[in-house]
């Protein structure tokens, strides 16, 4: 029986958006949604908070998950998300535990529903498929992207495309912030998230809000409230 393994990275310092992960969002805390999202989905045998911050702590373990006490040095700006849920995997082999798939849920998304996580989820199989997220579309049409210089000068990204009409070229999706999956073997050996093999579990924009500033957090809110979430 493959056995999975929710992981969700809540570190305390967030620099733009203070306290993010703890912010009230539709009277709990922006955490616990995602933490509802993964038990509500049914897809893992157990649900791990990454956090150094006793109040993010208490809060996930009042929505129902387990906690991993993240290193100080796994804490900082610096730190990847991708040795966070290394760290985390390390550990619950430590103490006995090992899985076949992971996810990693980021606690910023609270728009991401229970389906979009079993989607992402199933999409692993351990054979073609070993890494797996969730994307959306670009409000604008990406392949017409302009590099500024220091001195406003613009010049396209992409010579060869910018003249091109949208429908002419492959749809252009985005990674949304929210939910990654992928064997636990296929990411130890690549350390990314965007490994071989990698498939899409396509979601709307209004899903698809990562909070890193306050005015993502306004919009969140806001698509909750239009959505009646």
């Amino acid at each position: 029986m493959t056995r999975r393994l929710a992981i969700i990275p809540a570190r305390g310092g967030s620099k733009r958006l203070p306290r993010k992960n703890l912010l009230p969002f539709r009277g709990r805390p922006i955490i616990a949604h995602t933490i509802a999202a993964a038990l509500t989905s049914a897809r893992f045998d157990r649900i791990v908070v990454s956090t150094d911050d006793p109040e993010i702590a208490a809060a996930a373990k009042a929505a129902g998950a387990e906690i991993h006490d993240r290193d100080a040095a796994l804490a900082t700006d610096a730190a990847r998300v991708v040795d966070v849920c290394l760290d985390v995997l390390a550990s619950e082999e430590r103490a006995g535990r090992s899985y076949d798939v992971f996810s990693c849920l980021y606690a910023t998304a609270p728009l991401r529903s229970a389906e979009d996580v079993a989607a992402v989820t199933d999409l692993i199989d351990g054979k073609a498929v070993n890494f797996a997220m969730a994307v959306t579309t670009y409000p604008l049409p990406p392949h017409q992207a302009l590099r500024m210089s220091h001195e406003n000068i613009l010049a396209p990204m992409w010579p060869d495309l910018i003249e091109r009409r949208a429908g002419d070229i492959d749809p252009l999706v985005v990674d949304n912030g929210s939910t990654y999956a992928a064997t636990v073997a296929a990411f130890r050996k690549h350390r990314t998230f965007y490994g071989p093999g990698l498939r899409g579990h396509l979601m709307p924009r209004e899903r698809s809000v990562d909070i890193d500033e306050q005015a993502d957090y306004a919009l969140a809110c806001w698509y909750a409230e239009q959505l009646r979430w």
